[in-house]
């Protein structure tokens, strides 16, 4: 929640091809398209971008040009995680889904939890999560074609593995390239070869958790556990004491995390001691994961935020 109040809260509903926008001003929905004219003509409908917080839903990438289109022209932007939205809608009511019921939704949930806009990416910024979301797709695409391997009559098997070896040689140019770009941003290579030192991590998930999460260093332990999903919350009510679970924050992180995790677990001592513990006290294996996956990424935010190295002794 950002510190700062408005004047006005503008919701935009985003699909591919359009926006539906409310303000709180009183004034009616009006709907434009999602391209570089549509928001030439909401801007002359829109009041001042100082006074205004904009809110949009993450929408699979299709926030994206319009948030950093008015991001440029000086508005204060916030993308907020779709499922907080809804279940806000829920909270209060409005189980209908329209686009105009959306907008005002979204501008009521910018009002009542005035989330903290995020700054206009650079160019380099943009470049390097525009490779690494490409690489996570042809991770994604070879898995899938390795699965259709196995399940394949063998007369097309050597069609499939030209396929992967393809999309191979691909993610391996990717990987190239976004490692060239983090090297000439000295800071951040800086915090890559720190991550790196942690046995399971790697320079891949050390550079997927810094690029989806820029705040590491700056959270406290509770914040960043929630910001990356691996925070447990209650489920208790009166008598009843519900199993405590946990759910949103970025998927990409957690990932990653599970991934480090499933290496550590084997190779990192303070990590294997650390979930074998758990699973001797009777813990289940996905509860031993999270707890480990939580208990790595507090700990690379202190690494972040103390500038520290990596100790093995930890």
């Amino acid at each position: 929640m950002a510190d700062k109040s408005y004047k006005f809260y503008i919701g935009i509903d985003v699909s591919k091809l359009k926006l539906d926008i409310l303000v709180s001003n009183g004034a009616s929905l009006f709907q434009v398209a999602n391209n570089d004219k549509g928001l030439k003509d909401a801007l002359k409908m829109l009041p001042s971008g100082k006074n205004s917080l904009v809110i949009l839903e993450a929408s699979g990438g299709y926030e994206q040009f319009a948030a950093n289109y008015l991001r440029r022209k000086k508005f204060n932007v916030a993308v907020v995680n779709a499922k907080r939205v809804r279940d806000f809608a829920k909270a209060s009511g409005k189980l209908a889904k329209t686009d105009s019921i959306d907008a005002s939704v979204i501008m009521a949930f910018g009002k009542a939890f005035n989330p903290a806009p995020q700054p206009l990416p650079t160019a380099e910024e943009e470049s390097r999560q525009a490779h690494l979301n490409r690489r996570s797709q042809l991770v994604k695409m070879i898995a899938t074609e390795k699965q259709h391997i196995e399940k394949s009559p063998k007369s097309l098997h050597r069609y499939i593995e030209r396929h992967i070896e393809y999309m191979e040689k691909e993610l391996s140019i990717i990987e190239r390239s976004l490692k060239e770009q983090i090297k000439q941003d000295e800071c951040l290579k800086n915090k890559v070869e720190k991550l790196d030192q942690i046995k399971g991590v790697g320079e891949v998930t050390a550079m997927n958790i810094l690029l989806n999460m820029p705040e590491l260093g700056q959270l406290t332990p509770k914040e960043v556990a929630a910001l990356a999903g691996v925070a447990p919350f209650n489920k208790d009510s009166g008598q009843m004491k519900g199993k405590r679970q946990i759910w949103g924050g970025r998927a990409p992180v957690r990932a990653a995390l599970y991934m480090a995790v499933l290496t550590a677990r084997k190779f990192n001592p303070w990590i294997k001691k650390f979930y074998d513990r758990l699973i001797l006290k009777g813990k289940l294996n996905k509860v031993a994961m999270v707890a480990c996956m939580r208990k790595l990424i507090v700990m690379m935010n202190a690494m972040m935020r103390d500038n520290a190295a990596w100790q093995p002794n930890n």
